[in-house]
């Protein structure tokens, strides 16, 4: 019975038909379950689990975290897609949400959106490469092997597309919080010395930084906003050690935590860090250079060695090529 469908699929729509008629029937079963996934109805036992638990904010309602761990309004056009466009736990979520935030991408709806993104770009690179098999299938023979990584390859591209974006971004974004944290700092010492509290220091630093290392600046905005919010400063500076993500910050917030801790002097303590992060930039910048030669060493053997061996040898075996040929008349 397989054989035959096997055969009159192949007879019918070329050597791509079986796993045309399989990515079809994928189809159907996914749109049939979705449905059904989304209008689950809830376990009457779960309920009677529920109300026998202890009271307490989760055990009341089972709800409260599910959606504590997204702020979007029920009227957001995802909100229906939540179950698989999102993490399942709230560990997975604040994670989520910090390499969002490293990203740049503060919104409410970052994750859901980041994950929305992903499956579009999936399903459509994947109908393009399903596309592209079928046309050339049609077109001439092609080869079992080809046919499945002209499938599967563009889904993967396109899975994997929005997440090496984000961690190049990610990467960008914390080269320039540490390129441009030395002269934060000077800034920052200067306001203080010239009477200012530490957090004017901040807001006048991210107003100065805006142009030259824009996300800098708007780490400091965001530093400078919760401050005027009212929350605790400590709290405050590590939450901006994990949203940057760069050692040098992070070992700064400890040194302004340990400053209001003991009460020492923070332009005292601002000077110290700021000349030792003066000469961190000047290491890593000859550390650079004294990587350059050796990145240099393969562009000069393939570039220069070459002619300059054909400059000079070129002749004597041209000149040799011409004496062989005279012997051989």
């Amino acid at each position: 019975m397989l054989s035959q469908i096997n055969d009159y699929l192949i007879e019918s729509f070329g050597p791509l038909g079986p796993l045309a008629a399989v990515g079809v029937l994928g189809v159907i079963l996914v749109a049939i379950a979705l449905p059904t996934m989304l209008k689950k109805q809830v376990d009457p036992f779960a309920k009677l689990r529920d109300k026998t638990r202890p009271a307490g904010p989760s055990a009341a309602n089972p709800q409260a975290k599910k959606k504590s761990l997204r702020y979007s309004k029920s009227s957001d056009k995802l909100d229906k897609f939540a179950t698989f466009l999102e993490p399942k736990s709230a560990e997975e979520m604040s994670s989520a949400r910090l390499k969002m935030m490293r990203a740049g991408y503060r919104g409410k709806d970052a994750v859901r959106s980041f994950h929305a993104i992903q499956f579009i770009l999936g399903v459509t690179f994947l109908v393009g490469g399903v596309i592209y098999a079928l046309v050339a299938s049609a077109t001439g023979e092609i080869t079992t092997t080809t046919l499945v990584l002209s499938v599967i390859m563009p889904g993967a591209i396109g899975y994997y597309l929005p997440k090496y974006w984000i961690e190049r971004r990610i990467q960008n974004r914390q080269q320039e919080i540490q390129n441009g944290f030395p002269d934060a700092l000077d800034m920052l010492l200067v306001c203080v010395e010239a009477g200012q509290s530490l957090d004017q220091g901040i807001i006048r630093v991210a107003r100065e930084l805006s142009s030259g290392y824009p996300a800098l600046a708007e780490e400091f905005e965001v530093v400078a906003q919760e401050i005027k919010a009212g929350k605790d400063k400590a709290s405050v500076l590590r939450s901006f050690s994990e949203r940057s993500g760069v050692q040098d910050v992070a070992s700064f917030v400890t040194v302004m935590i340990q400053s209001q801790t003991f009460g020492t002097s923070i332009a005292d303590a601002l000077r110290v860090y700021a000349a030792e992060m003066r000469d961190k930039r000047v290491m890593r910048a000859e550390e650079k250079a004294n990587k350059l030669p050796t990145k240099m060493t393969l562009g000069t053997m393939m570039f220069t060695v070459p002619p300059l061996l054909i400059i000079l040898v070129g002749p004597s075996v041209y000149d040799m090529l011409q004496l062989f040929q005279n012997f051989k008349l």
